[in-house]
């Protein structure tokens, strides 16, 4: 009986000793608004020069980062408004920037589907969901608006509606672009994203 008592007990203290397997990866916070954001460096869809955060900041008055998609109803009921924008707030030295984090879209896809819509401005592939890891980005479209100086000062939504853009009673994205534009503070810094979940690896 007392080596019965013996082995349990030494049993337990080795279990009790045993090393723990690994903690499980935590997810990277979203960035907060007033926060600087992650950097990062992404390839074109298309093919060519890298394109690096840092640099789009250096020559913009505020750089707008768009998590998208090529398939996502939500995300193409965003595409004619998005490229609408792009283009004006271009004129007021605003950059746009489309990623596209999906791993069921291809770069030759998402690079047919920019040109299909018009989009004037860079489109990159986020091989392996890194950057929308880094943003924890998880709908399509989810917007991210930051300063010269990378501080966040918008995230979420377009607006209330995919649909028809005659029905939009908040455009939130343009009310927070005319705001920064303005200097002033953005009136709702934070809305809720919606749309597709980004299909991650």
């Amino acid at each position: 009986m007392k080596t019965t008592r013996l082995a349990l007990a030494t049993l337990a203290a080795a279990l009790t000793l045993a090393p723990a397997g690994p903690a499980p990866a935590q997810k990277p916070e979203a960035p907060k608004i007033g926060a600087v954001a992650p950097d990062f460096t992404l390839p074109p869809a298309a093919g060519g020069t890298p394109v690096a955060l840092k640099d789009l900041l250096a020559r913009s008055k505020a750089v707008v980062v768009i998590f998208d998609a090529t398939k996502c109803p939500y995300a193409l009921g965003y595409k004619e408004r998005v490229a609408t924008m792009g283009k004006e707030y271009a004129g007021k030295g605003v950059t746009f920037v489309t990623i596209n984090s999906n791993k069921t879209e291809p770069a030759a896809e998402v690079a047919a589907d920019a040109k299909k819509n018009g989009f004037a401005f860079p489109v990159l592939k986020d091989e392996g969901n890194k950057v929308a890891d880094l943003y924890a980005a998880q709908k399509t479209p989810e917007i991210y608006v930051l300063d010269p100086k990378g501080t966040l000062l918008y995230r979420g939504r377009i607006d209330e509606t995919h649909d028809d853009p005659k029905n939009v009673k908040s455009p939130d994205l343009r009310n927070a672009l005319e705001a920064i534009l303005a200097g002033k503070p953005v009136p709702a810094a934070e809305t809720k994203a919606f749309g597709c979940s980004i299909k991650r690896i």
